[in-house]
């Protein structure tokens, strides 16, 4: 029998843990190679679209992320001042009928964690910092940062907004800090001292918003993350403090609920936020990128890990029975068939209009990345 085409990844994030499993179902070896030393369980919450469970459900991971999240009525969009509902977004049983699936939101750490549960763990090696990559003619070499190598059919970027990967394939631009930051974090709903919130709620200001949402599905915690300008902020890290006075400040004459969930903050984490144009293209021959590496999004329609994660699906079905000789090919033809939806989501997040007033939301929702025709 041929040998199975050999494809490790960069990366393992949502991304590459994600297409860690979906090449595995169709018989593909992988291996993933991650430079930090451990997982972390950082204080961000996640929306998981229709669209990204529908995946997800195809990798066995539906029922844990269902007992794990909570399962919003809506996502409601208000005026910031007087709370009037610009537009509300259905989503419980209603939208799980139309779209196929369901809409959750969840603790980021706790949808990172799916994923690596299945991924066996002989196939992850951490602390593996990439430095090089060399076409061998029968595979692609790595190098990594502790001396140590390896070599693949193929390689798969799935390294983020600042791929090491997309760096060694093109010469690219850096990423480009859009003038604004967000604060974000988790926090026991308990502080609320009973007080209702909604169950997922984007306060739309006049030059900044937050989002509140509960990522628990008894309601025990809630996650706000906020966008406004502060061009001198450049500080790009997850594990960034701010200062929660601050935070509070900045929302002053916010409606009354967003009050409460800003009084009852303990602290948070500040995050700039960075854009980047969209690649022209995402391959070169055995190498391709994946997720935030080629196509990264800003915050604002909550699709960023969405992508990535149906990229996985996509990119399972181009490398399905492709041995060595067919990689390129492969990688084109995946290429071909998601550039035009990321695209779009890139644009149309980067507006930051998204559900702001009513909204045909089927062609994000709806999107099926198991089913959609590949390209020639």
């Amino acid at each position: 029998m041929a040998r199975p085409l050999s494809v490790a990844i960069i990366g393992a994030g949502m991304g590459g843990l994600a297409t860690a499993a979906a090449l595995r179902r169709v018989g593909v070896d992988v291996m993933v190679y991650e430079q930090a030393s451990q997982f972390a369980r950082i204080g961000a919450g996640i929306q998981i679209g229709c669209n990204a469970m529908k995946v997800l459900r195809a990798l066995g991971l539906e029922a844990r992320m269902r007992s794990q999240s909570f399962y919003p009525r809506s996502w409601n969009n208000r005026d910031w001042k007087s709370g009037d509902i610009k537009f509300d977004m259905i989503f419980g049983e209603s939208a799980e009928e139309k779209f196929g699936a369901p809409y959750l939101l969840a603790h980021r750490g706790d949808l990172h964690a799916a994923l690596a549960g299945v991924v066996p763990g002989e196939f992850v090696k951490l602390n593996h910092k990439l430095v090089g990559l060399d076409d061998t003619g029968d595979g692609v070499r790595l190098t990594f940062a502790d001396g140590t190598s390896a070599v693949a059919d193929a390689v798969i970027g799935a390294d983020g907004v600042h791929s090491t990967v997309r760096d060694i394939l093109f010469d690219t631009a850096p990423a480009r800090f859009t003038g604004r930051i967000a604060y974000r974090t988790t926090y026991p709903a308990a502080l609320l001292g009973g007080e209702k919130i909604d169950d997922c709620a984007k306060w739309w200001g006049e030059d900044r918003h937050i989002v509140i949402y509960y990522v628990k599905p008894d309601r025990s915690e809630v996650y706000l993350v906020t966008s406004q300008p502060e061009p001198d902020f450049r500080i790009e890290s997850w594990s960034a403090k701010g200062d929660v006075r601050d935070l509070r400040a900045s929302f002053e004459g916010f409606h009354p609920q967003v009050g409460q969930v800003l009084a009852a903050c303990p602290d948070v984490h500040k995050w700039a936020i960075m854009d980047r144009k969209a690649l022209d293209r995402w391959a070169d021959g055995k190498v391709t990128l994946l997720g935030d590496a080629c196509h990264p999004m800003t915050p604002y329609m909550a699709q960023g890990a969405a992508m990535a994660i149906e990229d996985a699906a996509v990119l399972s079905r181009c490398l399905d029975g492709v041995d060595r000789d067919g990689v390129a090919d492969g990688f084109r033809r995946f290429e071909a068939t998601r550039k035009g939806r990321t695209t779009r989501v890139q644009e149309t997040s980067r507006a930051n209009i998204w559900l702001k007033e009513r909204t045909d939301t089927s062609w994000v929702y709806g999107y099926d990345a198991w089913s959609v025709p590949l390209a020639a």
